[in-house]
């Protein structure tokens, strides 16, 4: 039986739903395989959970724990953090320094791929297609009249390194562009201010798959509110509809994007990229390496279409860590 760390939160606003995502993993991993252990990681603290809500430090010099007496190494991590330090490199980095086998994408990776901007302009060369956009940096100069003649109305300020649609706005009138940048600055020191793609908005599931990259069935989403902010994503206010109701062909193109980019990026275990679908072109938004895995969450759901159990899912995630 292999020790499987599960670990979750963060030091993100994140970090409740990256619990949830932590627990759905701990609930079904295959037992028959996996002494599966919950790992809580923030700020303050790094301590394995054990069923009875005891808790034991986690060593840091070998990522071990010490739980009544006993000493627990780990085989595997499972990374369920969505946000810092598990979506942007920094632990991939360390796990990877102690040599530590674990079921994200490489420290490189995933630094890149959570900066929004650095991510779009790596893929740009590729053809592959982005919003029109403008970045700012904390105490830079704002020119409300230079955005929006750049970028027009409505526009999206979002923080250029946070997830689960924390902090973004959409920008209706000049007048509310400041107080959005705020909003965000509250998230991020760096902002990324987009334009608005009025279109379908999909998204895609690219997982190594025994072996072999698949593009899971697409996800088309309904926002209820303005755009896909928390409240949709995680309250229920969305439809999400998978299969997309798009047809065959523009569900083989985005795919193949989402694939490419996949591919170019020499990514390993989960992402989910979001696109929005303008005049048959797909424009991508961004790439999450940590993707939600609660039983609602968009890459279950895909995965679930296609026929792969959660258990499937997770089992093959730590193969593939396991290999490599």
């Amino acid at each position: 039986m292999k020790n499987i760390a599960i670990i979750m939160g963060g030091y993100s606003s994140e970090y409740k739903i990256s619990l949830i995502s932590g627990n759905v993993v701990y609930q079904y991993l295959d037992k028959t395989k996996y002494n599966g252990f919950r790992i809580h990681i923030f700020k303050e603290k790094w301590v394995y959970v054990d069923e009875n809500e005891a808790e034991f430090p986690i060593d840091k010099n070998d990522f071990s724990t010490t739980a009544n007496g006993t000493k627990i190494t780990f085989d595997c991590v499972f990374n369920a953090i969505h946000g810092t330090p598990g979506e942007d490199g920094l632990l991939q980095a360390y796990f990877d320094l102690i040599g530590m086998p674990q079921s994200s994408c490489d420290y490189y990776q995933s630094a890149l791929t959570f900066n929004k901007r650095d991510l779009l302009s790596v893929l740009k060369p590729y053809g592959i297609k982005s919003a029109t956009s403008y970045y700012l940096n904390k105490g830079d100069h704002i020119d409300t009249d230079e955005i929006v003649k750049k970028l027009g109305l409505p526009c999206f300020v979002k923080p250029n390194k946070a997830g689960s649609s924390f902090g973004i706005s959409k920008v209706k009138t000049a007048n509310e562009l400041p107080i959005a940048i705020e909003v965000a600055y509250k998230e991020d020191n760096e902002i990324i201010i987009e334009s608005f793609l009025d279109g379908t908005e999909v998204s895609v599931g690219v997982i190594n798959y025994q072996g072999k990259i698949i593009v899971l069935p697409l996800t088309e989403i309904v926002s209820e509110n303005d755009f896909f902010d928390y409240e949709a994503k995680y309250l229920g206010k969305s439809q999400e509809i998978t299969p997309a109701r798009i047809s065959e062909e523009m569900t083989q193109k985005v795919g193949d994007i989402a694939k490419r980019a996949y591919e170019i990026l020499k990514m390993k275990g989960f992402s989910r990229s979001e696109f929005i679908i303008v005049d048959d072109e797909p424009f991508m938004l961004e790439m999450n390496t940590i993707p939600g895995l609660t039983t609602e969450s968009l890459i279950p759901q895909q995965a679930k279409a296609a026929g792969i159990s959660l258990e499937d899912l997770f089992t093959n995630a730590i193969e593939l860590s396991l290999k490599n």
